[in-house]
């Protein structure tokens, strides 16, 4: 008896569960196409957008960079050590370029903002829930969604794919400075590995993911914020579970991005 009343919870448990995350992304499924079809209506909050577009993208500017710079500079190391004895350890650069445009860079780039970015805008969603700012902008007539989720939604959809191309370009950079100081690759054989194997498809190709990692990064900041319980606790726990399902599911999404892509750009 004790066995299947033992059983019969973890069931009870298991669906109760299930049942809460996709009543989750049922709802954030909802905000995402309410703030998709609001951001082509006017009124368009320009100066919104661009406060949103210097948070989300300029301050996020250094770590991006440095996170960029050090990843360029361990990948052409391990890859140029790993092809050392073959003797073709030139072509560290140009492997290590293609991994970086296509994959690394970007998934990397968006996981890191996303630390930042969804946290930030949870807790300044959070807070103001908690305050009863949201309550009163509704009773002003002012819609949410319109004037707090799609300022961060369009900035956030912008300044990913350009942060991305700094860091791509950063990263290779980083690992220049290491295939000619430490693996001892001429400087002009560096870059001409990178033009032979590099195309124009493997830029664009992880750019353009990083358009829908901006996406779900705001998404889901936003949508932990306006689910936040009172106090300071509930805040908390909002925060940390935007970081935690913004890069669940940037993962997730790489993954069908790049399946669709090769498609493309094989």
């Amino acid at each position: 008896m004790n066995i299947e009343k033992n059983a019969d919870f973890i069931l009870l448990d298991i669906g109760m569960k299930t049942s809460h995350f996709l009543e989750g992304i049922g709802r954030m499924t909802e905000v995402f196409f309410q703030t998709l079809l609001i951001s082509f209506r006017r009124p368009w909050r320009i100066r919104m957008i661009v406060d949103q577009m210097v948070s989300i993208g300029v301050m996020s500017v250094p770590i991006a960079l440095l996170t960029a710079t050090f990843t360029g500079m361990v990948l052409v190391l391990q890859t140029g050590i790993q092809l050392q004895p073959l003797g073709m350890k030139h072509y560290a650069s140009g492997i290590a370029a293609i991994s970086f445009a296509r994959e690394i860079g970007p998934v990397l780039t968006s996981v890191v903002l996303a630390g930042r970015v969804a946290a930030g805008i949870a807790a300044e969603i959070g807070t103001m829930k908690v305050t009863e700012q949201i309550d009163a902008l509704k009773c002003l007539g002012a819609n949410p969604i319109s004037y707090l989720v799609v300022p961060r939604f369009v900035a956030a959809t912008f300044m990913f794919p350009a942060l991305t191309v700094l860091s791509i370009a950063v990263g290779i950079g980083g690992g220049l400075l290491v295939g000619v100081f430490i693996l001892n690759i001429p400087a002009g054989l560096f870059i001409t590995s990178i033009w032979q194997w590099l195309t124009i498809e493997d830029y664009v190709s992880g750019i353009f993911k990083t358009i829908f990692f901006g996406m779900i990064v705001a998404i889901v900041g936003c949508h932990k914020g306006f689910e936040t319980g009172f106090g300071a606790q509930g805040v908390g726990e909002s925060t940390t579970e935007s970081v935690v399902h913004s890069s669940i599911l940037i993962l997730i999404a790489n993954f069908f991005l790049s399946a669709w892509i090769i498609r493309i750009f094989p």
